[in-house]
């Protein structure tokens, strides 16, 4: 991609693989979110200091950030992760051309209008500085993560549950990266059943990772006993028996954090979520697609958008912010 053909992307939201994309010959200009915030095409245009060909929104997990995405003209594409969270994610979809969805079982989810080439499983990726680092190993099993009895209850019951039966548990909040290379096992909870990002930075650290069986494509892409190893969601007693098989054997830990690395630094690194999505962009007709939904503006708008809009208008707080939202409703 020269320079003169340079394609521009207004990056909103969090980065994830951004980078990826000025790899591949892109322009990408990044929009933070601060807070709350809601951007029209033209606060987009002012930030962005011209006309991008793109705007991507990566999820932060916030009221809809970008109002009257509907309309916007140019492609639009919506890095989706939280839908365990938010069940208007798929209705707020809709109005993209593009939309990567992290939970593989929540894909059909999304499909009253876009179509399969363009709506794609996209799970999590690692970031650059997620390497295998050496340290002298102090814990058995380490879980780095938040544990509070209001926000994260039925992670703190587990937690106790297995602290009960394994002397060498530690728990804390920290830098994971500094935090993973000193326990033998490191370990994953996974609450809300989703295949979350932990799991991915466990293996690009180069830890032996214990992680619930889930859905959403783990045996997709991992194979137990192979990269990690997995225990029965909510099973103390079944998490116990996969820990004590890897701490007696020190050479199939070391060989199963091994191969769950390398299967991240083949298959998962930024760069390579960024050649998928060029991929989706190179075999689709881009005028097409944005033509086509600004044709449809309306009823997409009707169908999806209004309401999702209507309702932020009512319960966000923000007297400036409920402006945009009912102006985004009634275009």
């Amino acid at each position: 991609m020269n320079k003169e053909n340079t394609k521009i992307i207004a990056w909103i939201g969090n980065t994830f693989f951004r980078t990826g994309m000025d790899q591949l010959g892109y322009k990408t200009i990044h929009i933070p979110i601060r807070g709350q915030q809601v951007f029209t095409w033209k606060d987009i245009v002012e930030k962005s200091g011209c006309i991008p060909d793109m705007v991507v929104y990566a999820d932060r997990s916030i009221a809809p950030p970008l109002a009257g995405v509907e309309s916007f003209p140019c492609l639009t594409i919506f890095y989706c992760i939280d839908t365990h969270i938010h069940s208007w994610y798929p209705l707020y979809a809709q109005g993209f051309d593009i939309c990567l969805v992290s939970l593989k079982d929540h894909l059909n989810r999304f499909t009253p209008r876009l179509p399969d080439s363009r709506l794609l499983w996209f799970p999590p990726v690692v970031m650059n500085n997620d390497v295998p680092l050496t340290m002298e190993k102090e814990w058995d099993l380490l879980f780095v993560g938040k544990v509070d009895p209001d926000l994260t209850p039925e992670r703190m019951k587990f937690l106790d549950e297995v602290a009960k039966l394994v002397p060498g548990l530690h728990i804390t909040q920290g830098e994971y990266r500094k935090l993973f290379p000193k326990a033998r096992v490191v370990l994953n909870i996974a609450e809300r059943g989703d295949l979350n990002f932990r799991v991915f930075e466990a293996l690009a650290c180069g830890s032996c990772l214990l992680t619930p069986y889930i859905e959403h494509g783990l045996n997709d892409i991992f194979t137990d006993g192979v990269h990690l190893t997995t225990y029965e969601a909510g099973n103390a007693a079944d998490l116990v028996n996969k820990l004590e098989q890897l701490l007696a054997n020190k050479e199939l830990r070391e060989k199963i954090a091994r191969q769950g690395n390398e299967l991240i630094e083949s298959s998962h690194r930024i760069i390579h979520r960024a050649e998928t999505l060029q991929a989706v962009i190179s075999g689709m007709d881009v005028n097409k697609a944005v033509s086509t939904r600004l044709a449809a503006n309306p009823i997409i708008r009707k169908n999806f958008m209004k309401s999702i809009y209507l309702h932020w208008a009512e319960a966000i707080s923000d007297p400036l912010l409920k402006q945009v939202y009912l102006q985004a409703a009634k275009n």
